[in-house]
């Protein structure tokens, strides 16, 4: 019977703080090296920004070293619309961040600071990763601290949200996140399994991260800040699926569906003709067209069906 990694969940630890002694005097050595490679994010982001409505102007978050170089890896959602990132590393020292790339498919972005030899971490993919594999978070809690938590992998498969966003291949783990998103999800050996983006503790699996895969993948793209030629549809919509049919249950304020009269609590029937039964179904259908390209949707509303036509949105022009 394997052994499980005796991590404990520390409390706050203040730069230049030693960690207590744990169950296990290598755990507590293999933390302590994890945490000069975690840093902490501080955003500010204009009013007027569409962002600004669902996750305010100044905005917190947790992030990684992954290249000594001075590249730092996050969570999208922390610094989408910024005019100012701050990253300050474990020692204090905080440098203005460049934001090199912020991708919309996998919610990563990927920041960079004027500094070189920085302790990064190195990363591992997904493809022998199992679930009940031991596995620990690093958060940062403000400049300075950080805590940390431990758990299991507890699935590792597609993932859809209630905005337009699917993970084909995501990683839940019982470990709860401690602090703010954007932090490591690392395995018994200290390297970056993925970055943590969600909390879900409503499902009973408390931690959603986004393999370091993604990443891995796309590091070119990353680094030369590229986007994709070909921008997939977007609509702005934030949907629930109830008893095989998909229900609106948002809409972004100027967003192509808001502009094209889609109202919350329409049932999407069908995109070009097509059943939709699922939010993953309703998203890959929308997917197969472009930004800018006519989409037919058959929706019900009130007692009656109608079909509207959207001309899609790019979501990374509508946020730029």
């Amino acid at each position: 019977m394997r052994q499980a990694m005796q991590v404990p969940v520390y409390a706050c630890v203040p730069q230049g703080e030693r960690l207590a002694s744990g169950p296990v005097n290598a755990a507590v050595s293999l933390i302590e090296r994890v945490l000069r490679s975690t840093a902490h994010v501080r955003a500010t982001v204009p009013e007027s920004h569409p962002s600004c409505r669902l996750l305010g102007n100044e905005r917190m978050g947790s992030a990684t070293i992954v290249d000594p170089a001075g590249l730092v890896l996050t969570v999208n959602y922390v610094v989408v619309g910024a005019d100012q990132v701050t990253v300050t590393l474990r020692d204090e020292r905080a440098y203005v961040a460049e934001v090199v790339r912020q991708d919309f498919d996998s919610g990563l972005a990927l920041l960079r600071i004027a500094e070189q030899g920085l302790p990064a971490l190195p990363l591992r993919r997904t493809t022998d990763l199992t679930p009940g594999e031991d596995v620990f978070i690093v958060a940062s809690v403000g400049e300075g601290g950080a805590r940390v938590s431990n758990g299991a992998v507890s699935y590792i498969g597609a993932f859809d949200a209630n905005w337009e966003y699917v993970l084909e291949r995501a990683i839940m783990t019982t470990a709860m996140n401690p602090g703010l998103g954007g932090g490591p999800l690392l395995d018994t050996l200290g390297r970056l399994i993925g970055i943590v983006s969600l909390n879900l503790n409503e499902i009973g699996r408390f931690s959603l991260a986004i393999p370091a895969d993604y990443y891995l993948d796309g590091r070119a793209a990353f680094l030369a800040g590229r986007y994709p030629m070909r921008r997939r549809a977007w609509l702005g919509v934030f949907c629930y699926a109830v008893q095989d049919h998909v229900v609106i249950a948002g809409l972004l304020p100027g967003g192509p569906g808001d502009q094209a009269g889609l109202k919350v609590g329409d049932v999407i029937l069908a995109v070009d003709g097509q059943t939709v039964g699922d939010r993953r179904s309703l998203y890959r259908l929308l997917w197969a067209h472009g930004s800018g390209e006519q989409i037919t949707l058959k929706i019900f509303r009130g007692r009656e069906q109608h079909t509207l036509t959207v001309a899609a949105g790019d979501v990374e022009e509508f946020f730029a």
